[in-house]
C-alpha cells in the first residue's frame, strides 16, 4: 500500500489505492478510505470512519467512531471531531438527482466538533472553534467561538485549550486564560 508507510491500519480496515494515509497515523476497526482521501501524519481515525474521495484531513487530527468526512469536507490540522458527527457536502440532496452540486465545507486548525453535531454544507468553522454536542451549524464559525444549539449560535468564547475565555457575545478583546496560559485574541 503506497501512501501508508509508518501508519497502523487495522485489519478490517479497507483503505483503496490511491488514498494517502500520513505517517504515525492509526486507522482502526472498519474504516473506508476512499481512492483520492488524504489522511495527515499522526491523525487517529476511530472505529467505523469513512473518507471519501476528496475528503481531506489533517495532521495531528482525532476523529472519533462512526464519523463520514465526504467529498469537499476539509478538516484542517489539529481538529477534533466527536463521535456520530455528520458532515454534508449537498445543500439540495435528491436520490432521483441526476447531478448534484457539490458544497465545500472547511475545519480550519484546532477547532472541535461535539458529538452528534450536524454541520451543514458551505460553511467555515475558524481556528480553536467549539461546537457544542448535538448542534445543527447552518452559518461560519468565526474563530474561538462556542456554538451550541439548534440552529447553532454563539455563546461565548473559547481558548486553544478548549477553556471558555469569555461568555456571552460582547466583543473579543485579547483574553489571558487561566487554565494555560494562553493569551487569545480575535482573528487567531
Amino acid at each position: 500500500m503506497t501512501g501508508h508507510s509508518g501508519a497502523f491500519i487495522h485489519e478490517t480496515a479497507i483503505v483503496e489505492a490511491g488514498a494517502t494515509v500520513g505517517e504515525g497515523s492509526q486507522v482502526w476497526h472498519h474504516c473506508h478510505i476512499r481512492s483520492g482521501a488524504r489522511i495527515g501524519a499522526h491523525t487517529n481515525l476511530g472505529k467505523n470512519v469513512y473518507v471519501d474521495d476528496g475528503g481531506v484531513i489533517g495532521d495531528g487530527c482525532r476523529i472519533q467512531n462512526n464519523v463520514s468526512v465526504y467529498k469537499g469536507v476539509t478538516l484542517g490540522d489539529n481538529v477534533f471531531v466527536g463521535p456520530s458527527a455528520v458532515f454534508t457536502n449537498d445543500l439540495y440532496p435528491r436520490a432521483a438527482a441526476e447531478t448534484w452540486d457539490l458544497v465545500t465545507t472547511r475545519v480550519n486548525e484546532g477547532a472541535t466538533i461535539g458529538a452528534n453535531s450536524t454541520i451543514v454544507a458551505g460553511v467555515t468553522i475558524g481556528r480553536w472553534a467549539m461546537i457544542g454536542a448535538g448542534s445543527v451549524v447552518v452559518d461560519d464559525v468565526r474563530p474561538h467561538s462556542l456554538v451550541v444549539g439548534n440552529p447553532a449560535r454563539q455563546i461565548g468564547w473559547v481558548c486553544a485549550c478548549g477553556r471558555i475565555l469569555q461568555r456571552g457575545l460582547e466583543p473579543f478583546v485579547t483574553q489571558h486564560c487561566s487554565a494555560c496560559g494562553r493569551s487569545s485574541q480575535p482573528g487567531l
